[in-house]
């Protein structure tokens, strides 16, 4: 007898749940994770991380000399004001960041790259993890096997370097929101993968400023912290304060800029996340400046036009995007005359300078879920990790991807 899909989707994700290790397959009373699986060609796997390898080396170049710049360029970048002295650290030259994501779509000109997470990516349980499960279950190759023990070996070589460039690294907390259920969990995971001995989970609200030094307040303990892992976006660290109004996000920025706190993803991953770095790279092969002639190859082919100021109206469809935004948040896609067709719907990065860009469709997929079947917008994260390329997520939602895209399971296909 056939199973119902409510059925299959329990006998997928209830052992994950029970486990505690992904307990996120439904989030906000709806359904997050699929009880189906996608399948990507070999060909396909092997231009994903391609595409990563190549436009992550154009990330390091780029990032590194943008660190050593001035304020004026921070400005222009972006970057909150509290984080212009932080933002120079980094863990080593040709590392920007330990943990990012590029996001592609397939469109009619080949495979895009649409923005990359630097700071704070996320679905890496459901990449490193949950993905081998599911394709275990439906008996298909899984992309990402074998690719947890990047995220090993990046956090090992991340906390050499520390150590070589004179910072302590004997007391390590991995930290998040601890009420918010994947953040928590994507954190106590990478916590189990980094291998770093003596680390401990704490909820942000447990972290404290006490003489001149972030602690972990234990049974009322303040237990300096040498080593942070935060899940925690760096400008929103920039705002946060006290509930008597002392700016608790601007001195531990300080402290970073002092040398006081190694942080991962460090401060310098926050040049590379911002969109503005994208309008950057574009401007710098226009000009035919700093770029090798692979390198530009590398921007031509994979990485979409990208303004500080609208250069399409009137000319080709566009998007606008919050520099720093996330998550879909603060999208608008436009026609080519100017006008609005679609808008993301939630309240966030309205206030902040935008980036134009030009428009590109998600192409459409099948997909299948509680309501049924129907056709759904695909896009791929490439996970980045320690500077190579790693493990790839699937999410499917409509025309701006949001945070309640679905995942999508990936297996590769015979």
């Amino acid at each position: 007898m056939k199973q119902t899909y409510e059925a299959r989707r329990e006998r997928l994700y209830g052992p994950l749940r029970e486990e505690g290790v992904f307990t996120w397959d439904e989030m906000y009373g709806e359904e997050y994770a699929l009880a189906m699986l996608h399948q990507i060609s070999e060909k396909e796997r092997r231009e994903l991380a391609e595409a990563t390898e190549r436009l992550g080396a154009i990330f390091v170049r780029t990032a590194d000399t943008a660190r050593q710049g001035g304020e004026a360029l921070f400005e222009e970048l972006g970057l909150p004001p509290e984080t212009w002295r932080a933002v120079r650290i980094s863990v080593s030259e040709r590392l920007p960041t330990i943990i990012g994501r590029f996001d592609f779509a397939w469109t009619d000109r080949g495979l895009k790259m649409l923005e990359f997470n630097a700071d704070t990516p996320t679905g890496i349980v459901e990449a490193f993890h949950v993905n081998g499960r599911i394709c275990n279950a439906y008996g298909v190759r899984n992309p990402n096997k074998g690719m947890e023990q990047h995220i090993r070996e990046a956090f090992r070589d991340a906390v050499e370097a520390y150590r070589a460039a004179g910072f302590s690294t004997d007391n390590t907390v991995f930290s998040s929101l601890g009420w918010h259920e994947e953040d928590a969990g994507t954190t106590r995971y990478l916590m189990g993968q980094s291998g770093i001995a003596g680390a401990r989970f704490a909820a942000l609200s447990d972290l404290r400023l006490y003489n001149d030094r972030l602690c972990l307040l234990r049974e009322g303990e303040h237990e300096p912290i040498d080593l942070l892992y935060r899940l925690h976006a760096l400008e929103i660290l920039a705002q946060d304060r006290d509930r008597d109004g002392y700016p608790t996000g601007a001195h531990v920025l300080d402290l970073m800029a002092r040398r006081k706190l190694a942080v991962l993803n460090p401060p310098s991953a926050l040049i590379a996340q911002t969109k503005a770095m994208q309008a950057l790279i574009w401007n710098l092969y226009e000009t035919g400046a700093f770029y090798s002639q692979e390198e530009r190859e590398t921007i031509r082919l994979y990485m979409l036009p990208t303004y500080l100021e609208n250069r399409f109206l009137g000319k080709t469809g566009y998007v606008t995007k919050p520099i720093l935004g996330r998550e879909g948040g603060g999208v608008t896609l436009h026609a080519p005359d100017g006008a609005t067709e679609e808008k993301d719907g939630e309240p966030l990065y309205w206030e902040q300078p935008m980036v134009y860009q030009q428009r590109v469709e998600l192409p459409l997929v099948q997909i299948e879920h509680r309501g049924g079947k129907n056709d759904a917008r695909l896009l791929w994260g490439s996970f980045w990790i320690g500077g190579r390329a790693s493990a790839i997520v699937a999410r499917a939602g409509g025309r701006i991807t949001g945070n309640m895209a679905y995942y999508v399971p990936v297996g590769l296909s015979e």
